[in-house]
């Protein structure tokens, strides 16, 4: 890493400092460098270099490779995009305008549009371009049970026909391009399979991640109005048996009461958790998977589609409670998941790839789906739970399929880091090359675990920022390119251009915290909030017109790298899954003796985020052990398990202003037990109630 300067403009001023990077440990002021497989990753300012030997064999090896490719993708975007986007395959190739936007709600209706008049297909993409050019008999997908004896696996051509299968079923059932097909599946290989099927035929899917309540299927079943459910009869995760059905009839059956009706449940059997005999079955609509699916040809024509025909629909929390349909396209989003993949994890056709991600999710769409298919990757999936049957699940799965690149939550890493090193240390995960993080900030000392026990000191972490809306990652390292820092997710992705404002929207330079923006779109970017525009630009680029409003909070060191400092607005990150207060809060008043309720995020040690509940009770109700957790079940029920408060505070009554405004920042105050930082609280209609709040923080 030989520095050298690099003339920059106002758009890489994020970057000034790697002008002129070391090539060795020592030469920062006042941070201790250190080379990856040399030596443990252990003060607080690290710089932690990758090795030469990783460099040399890296995608992108240098800070000045890096800046290059950057600043042409700012300079140019449209050439940039183009040239990538070339070399995948399109029936028709776009029109002489690349993209067209408008970020900002003064100038007219926020507009988004990236290959506009390009007809192609993500599934075509995936499959059929990957076996055309002679990986047919490669493993595509490698599936491992819930059970350490149980799994299976696919190559490109055995996978290929299998999604046939499923569109030519789903064609022949009046299933058309436009139309909606709602899959509530567990992470078996039916579920990547329905999402290709879907892709492949152009109708829209929405998974829905198989831990969502009756009531959240509900909802989204009445505002998506699917042709289809797609669903298996039950899953095990751990020693726990989930009956998957009886939530989709119960969540059909609502549906049904509120004037929308689905004709046509398609049930996979997982015979591993529940036999055929021991199903609930409603006769005339529901069909088993495989009775009908098999009988199908394996070979089905592509529906080709243009650039920005919607791919898909992914159901967010939102602040007011409703949760938000946010609506994917499919040129824009093929190229920047499949060019997000390819140089955040430095792949490499030899690789194999575990993330540890549900399908239901973002990250399963992205990073487990349709970035590493459109690779031609090899692709681990993974049933169960990763302390199941003991903690070492993890590790055991890297060792079972040679995994080189492992990518997951800092939940899920502080979870095992809790557990001990012994679990880690007796497998030998040498495979591994490099480890990768998502869904929240992860903090440096899971990240030193992760990098030090996991990666034994020499695999690079891809620690990734980015969202449900951005489609793909916005500000990531590239392994091999510059040095890390732990907890930073350092430096932006080829065409992205965040900025950091203050509360009046200037742009702010240097070193400084802020909200973080992005100026311009990028391909990946979502469209629209299906079926309600006006919420869209309200909720992401009213705040600060001009720019796309992350909703997360930033700060950027004197060196340039961004560090995240988790949602500035009423959505609590719980184990890299997005909940919204408001949700949490009307399923708890919707349970007859609680009057009224306010949620927080306090900090938490495994899931990042925990849910703290401040409630107040109907007059006279006395509060009991038994009735909160009945305030508990409640949500569990409603909204899923994930969910659930960590911790039901009673109150008495609320901090509000005389507006009636509860003021939040007193109830996180609390909450963290920070009760020197309370603030002014002057402004409240009545400030005795913070003494009674403190007071029963430990009942």
């Amino acid at each position: 890493m030989n520095g050298k300067n690099i003339s920059t403009k106002s758009y890489l001023r994020h970057v000034e400092s790697m002008r002129i990077l070391p090539s060795g440990a020592g030469r920062i002021p006042e941070l201790k460098a250190v080379i990856l497989g040399e030596s443990l990753a252990s003060e607080e300012n690290d710089l932690v270099f990758p090795s030469d030997d990783f460099c040399n064999q890296a995608l992108v090896s240098s800070p000045e490779k890096y800046l290059e490719m950057y600043k042409r993708s700012i300079e140019d975007p449209a050439g940039f995009w183009s040239d990538i986007a070339s070399e995948f395959y399109w029936e028709k190739k776009w029109g002489q305008q690349v993209y067209s936007e408008n970020l900002d709600v003064t100038k007219g209706t926020i507009n988004i549009e990236w290959f506009k008049g390009g007809i192609t297909n993500i599934c075509y993409n995936c499959l059929d371009a990957n076996i055309k050019s002679g990986s047919g008999d490669k493993i595509a997908l490698y599936w491992e049970g819930n059970e350490p004896d149980v799994d299976g696996s696919l190559t490109y051509k055995q996978l290929l026909e299998r999604v046939c299968q499923l569109a030519n079923f789903l064609k022949d059932k009046g299933v058309k391009k436009g139309d909606t097909v709602i899959i509530y599946l567990p992470m078996i290989m039916e579920l990547p399979i329905t999402m290709l099927a879907c892709a492949r035929i152009g109708a829209i899917h929405s998974v829905v991640f198989a831990g969502y309540s009756a009531e959240s299927l509900h909802q989204r079943v009445v505002d998506c109005k699917p042709k289809i459910v797609i669903t298996c009869n039950a899953v095990m995760r751990g020693k726990k048996i989930i009956d998957l059905k009886n939530i989709v009839d119960a969540a059909l059956l609502e549906s049904s009461q509120n004037g929308i009706s689905v004709d046509l449940c398609l049930t996979f059997e997982n015979e591993s958790a529940m036999k055929k005999e021991d199903t609930k079955w409603q006769k005339g609509r529901d069909i088993w998977w495989q009775d009908v699916v098999p009988t199908y040809p394996t070979t089905c024509d592509v529906e080709w589609v243009d650039a920005e025909d919607p791919l898909f629909l992914l159901y967010t929390s939102g602040s007011t409670g409703k949760p938000k349909g946010v609506l994917h396209t499919t040129g824009g989003y093929m190229i920047y998941t499949a060019t997000t993949f390819k140089y955040a994890f430095d792949y490499k056709d030899s690789d194999i790839y575990w993330c540890t991600a549900d399908c239901g999710w973002i990250t399963g769409h992205s990073y487990v789906t349709y970035g590493p298919l459109l690779n031609g990757a090899t692709v681990v999936l993974y049933e169960g739970v990763p302390n199941y049957p003991d903690s070492g699940r993890c590790w055991e799965i890297v060792d079972k399929y040679k995994v080189t690149i492992f990518y997951t939550a800092p939940t899920l890493v502080r979870s095992l880091m809790r557990d001990g090193n012994e679990y880690v240390t007796r497998y030998s995960r040498k495979s591994l090359r490099v480890l990768g993080s998502v869904g929240e900030p992860i903090n440096p000392s899971a990240w030193r675990w992760f990098y030090n026990v996991v990666g034994d000191s020499r695999c690079p972490i891809s620690d990734t920022w980015w969202q449900t809306e951005t489609g793909g990652f916005m500000i990531t390292p590239l392994p091999g390119a510059w040095p890390q820092k732990p907890g930073s997710a350092t430096f932006p992705f080829f065409g992205v251009q965040p900025v950091i404002v203050d509360e009046k929207g200037n742009e702010i330079d240097g070193e400084c915290s802020g909200y973080l923006c992005v100026k311009s779109s990028w391909p990946g970017a979502f469209r629209t909030l299906y079926g309600d525009h006006e919420r869209y630009e309200t909720t992401y680029f009213k705040a600060f017109p001009g720019y796309y409003f992350s909703g997360d909070g930033c700060s950027r060191d004197k060196d340039g790298y961004h560090w995240l400092t988790g949602r500035v607005d009423d959505v609590i990150n719980v184990s890299g899954h997005r909940i919204g207060t408001a949700e949490v809060e009307s399923a708890l008043v919707s349970h007859p003796q609680c009057a009224e309720a306010a949620v927080v995020g306090v900090e938490h040690e495994v899931k990042g985020q925990g849910i703290y509940a401040f409630v107040t009770l109907v007059e006279g109700v006395p509060y009991s052990e038994d009735l909160r957790k009945s305030l508990v079940l409640v949500v569990r029920n409603q909204i899923g398990a994930f969910a659930a408060p960590d911790r039901i505070h009673w109150a008495p009554s609320l901090p509000k202003t005389r507006s009636g405004k509860i003021m939040r920042r007193i109830l996180r105050k609390i909450a963290s037990r920070q009760l020197d930082e309370l603030g002014d609280i002057s402004t409240l209609a009545d400030p005795s109630v913070v003494d009674q709040l403190i007071s029963l923080a430990d009942s």
